[in-house]
Formats: C-alpha cells, structure tokens, sequence
C-alpha cells in the first residue's frame, strides 16, 4: 500500500532541541534521545468513513514529533497501518450496499488526500492489514505453539496472564478494563475464555465474511491488536521510540499489542514512549464514526476552508487535551492565518532569530503548539505595529512554520 507524497520541509539555521513528552505508561514526562533514526508508529484508521478532526487531531500531534526529530537533523522512521478489514467496514459496506474493499479502497484514498492537503508527513511503510496477514499469522501460531494463546471454537485468543507486564501501559483495575474492552471492540462476556480480557487473534471463518489461508490455523481473518504487532515488529523492531495514537487507544489497543509484543520476542518494553492524543468533541461528545457527530476534514476543504487554517485550529489546542470543535475555533484559526501571511508579505520585519528558538522550546516541551502560535502571534503583532529592519526576517519565519508546524504561509 502507498503513502501519499511528502511536502519539502525547510531547513533552518541552527538545531532543534530533544522532545520531552508525555509517556502514558510512566504517568509523566519522559525525555526521548533517538539514534540517527528516530521511530515511530502511529495506529491507522479503519477505512469505512472519511477523516473527520479527531483523525486529523490525532495525526497532527504524531506530525510534530517528526518535525521536531527533524529539526534536530535526526532521520525518522514512522510506520503507519490501515485496518483495511474489521468487522465496522464490513458492516457499513453491507448497510450501503458495496463491496468491503471498495469501499476500504475508496476511503484510504480520501484519507491520503486529506493528509496531503494538511501536509502531514508521510510514513515511509504505509501497510494495510490484509497485506500484512502473511506477517501475521507466523506470529499467532508461534504464540499458540508456546501457550501463550489458545483455542476456544476455532477462534485463537491470546492469554493476557502470560505476559508478566500485562497492564503496564494503561495501569487501569481489572474492572476498568473489563469495561473498556467491551465498549472498545472486545468481548469479555464470552462463555469459554480463560480471562474475560484475553483478545482474539486470528478469528475463524465465518459464512459471507472475508477470510484466508491461516496455515495451521485455519482459514479467518486477524484480530485487531495483533495486526499491528506484526507491522511494527517487521519494519521497526522491539524499543523503537514512540508508540503513539488517540487516547482511547490506550487500552485496550496499546496494552494488549505490548503484551503481544513482549511475549513474541522476551523483551520490554516494546516502545520506549506510549503518546496519546486528546478527544475531539462535537456538541459535547467526543467525535466518532459511531455516533455520527462528525467534522469531515473533506468537507471543509470542499467549502473552500484552506488546510492550513486547517491545522492552526488543532495547533491552537495542547495535543493531550480534549476540546471541542466550533465554528468559533474555525473563525479563530481563520484569522490567525490572515494575520500571519500579512506579516510574512512585507519586504522586512523585526528580527526572528529569537522567534525561532521560541518555536523550539515550546514544541520540544511536549509539543505545546500552543505556545508556539503564541510566539508567532506577538511577532505577527510587532510586525504590523512597528515593522522592522531585518529583511531576512519575513522568510525565516514562514520557513520556520512551515518546517516546525507544518503550515504554508
């Protein structure tokens, strides 16, 4: 599966600094030092419905981190998946009446456009789930082969009791848990489970639903968690740098592909940082295909709303909070953008060499984009009351927003 193309990102005098971020499973921040090659995955969608701004909240955030790996001229390597079978798509392909994988195929494609227009940083393995079953079927069966799953009518559940640091990402109670996976894709009321929190990995057969060959599993299709493991594990290896994605990933996503992952290879961690975004809410609940309380960022582009205001309205939000979409954030955003290439159109301006370690700061200190608009802003302002002498001054600070925020001016 390919990516989609990668914008040029500026290069700017001086170096970035080391990010120090949130890390779910430690509860505070957590300094990272990559090698040359920083890396880093970020969970996909599920290609039944177009992006809407909690996708595009989400990926924002894990887009920054690169660029401030960039900024610090290390390279990076980031995975991303696409769930490109579950049981949401089949569902919403039977309800409208297509194929599963055209309609898989078709949103992928909205999906790549939107991330194009936003100018969000490709992966460099962009890898669907179906693609990936070769990958992931040797995984379940050395997990079964070492009793760390079994069999339960054909399905194969992982235990979770096997991995001694089961819980370690998410650091929730039993109940807790139990709760989540059932509202989250599991299905802990079971009859015949050894644990109600054990996942399914590889599902068995079912009539009309899509499968293939499991080698000694048999013919189905994988469970959710593990499709991931299988695509990290190829292409990054065990303790690569950041395992990122919204909050509600947390558990049970993230904690059981750990678990899978620590069990497979005997080591832990299987990522150095767990980094989760906030929620998006529209009229009060958290954005979701589920609900239907969407903000598609097609759709706004269709209106003739720029992807650059786009992206300033998700900067004017800390990457860990849970805000809410308005028209007001829209307006705002909007506004901002005006000001700014107002600013960056004069022949000289005040100086921005200190502009630009200020963008630094703030972004290395868990990506507080925030206080980077801020910072933007006051040199927006000086710019249009006073001016200024340096004429070097405007196109350093719309390479340093394009290159640090990822926005056009």
């Amino acid at each position: 599966m390919h990516a989609w193309p990668a914008s040029e990102v500026p290069a700017l005098p001086g170096q970035g600094r080391d990010l120090r971020i949130h890390d779910t499973a430690t509860g505070g921040l957590v300094t990272l030092t990559p090698g040359p090659v920083a890396r880093i995955y970020v969970c996909g969608i599920t290609p039944y419905d177009a992006t809407h701004m909690g996708h595009a909240a989400t990926y924002n955030a894990f887009d920054l981190v690169q660029r401030v790996w960039l900024d610090t001229k290390r390279q990076v390597h980031y995975v991303q998946n696409v769930t490109d079978v579950d049981d949401p798509l089949l569902e919403r392909a039977e309800r409208d009446g297509v194929e599963w994988e055209a309609l898989a195929e078709r949103e992928t494609a909205l999906f790549r456009e939107d991330m194009t227009a936003l100018r969000m940083l490709p992966p460099r393995h962009y890898v669907g789930a179906v693609e990936a079953i070769p990958a992931i079927v040797p995984l379940v069966e050395r997990l079964r082969d070492a009793g760390a799953a079994y069999e339960l009518d054909g399905d194969i559940y992982f235990s979770v009791e096997s991995d001694p640091h089961f819980g370690s990402v998410s650091h929730l109670d039993a109940a807790a848990m139990r709760a989540l996976s059932a509202e989250r894709g599991g299905d802990p009321e079971r009859p015949g489970k050894k644990n109600p929190l054990d996942p399914l990995l590889w599902m068995a057969a079912r009539d009309g639903e899509p499968s293939w060959d499991g080698g000694s599993l048999g013919p189905g299709r994988p469970g959710w968690h593990i499709e991931c493991v299988a695509i990290a594990l190829q292409h990054l290896g065990m303790g690569f740098d950041v395992q990122g994605g919204g909050s509600d990933l947390a558990f049970p996503h993230h904690e059981m592909g750990a678990s899978h992952a620590q069990v497979l290879t005997g080591d832990f961690p299987m990522a150095r940082a767990y980094v989760h975004a906030g929620m998006v809410a529209l009229d009060g609940e958290k954005m979701s295909k589920s609900r239907g309380n969407l903000v598609f960022v097609s759709r706004l582009r269709r209106d003739g709303v720029d992807p650059a205001a786009i992206r300033l309205a998700l900067h004017a939000h800390h990457y860990r909070a849970d805000w809410e979409w308005t028209d007001q954030v829209l307006r705002e955003a909007v506004t901002r953008l005006e000001r700014w290439r107002a600013a960056v159109s004069r022949p000289d301006g005040p100086s921005a060499d200190a502009l630009v370690e200020e963008i630094r700061d703030a972004l290395a200190a868990d990506l507080d984009a925030p206080a980077a608009l801020a910072a933007v802003d006051r040199w927006a302002a000086l710019q249009h009351e006073q001016g200024g002498t340096d004429p070097a001054a405007p196109g350093l600070v719309s390479r340093a927003v394009d290159a640090l925020l990822g926005v056009a001016l």
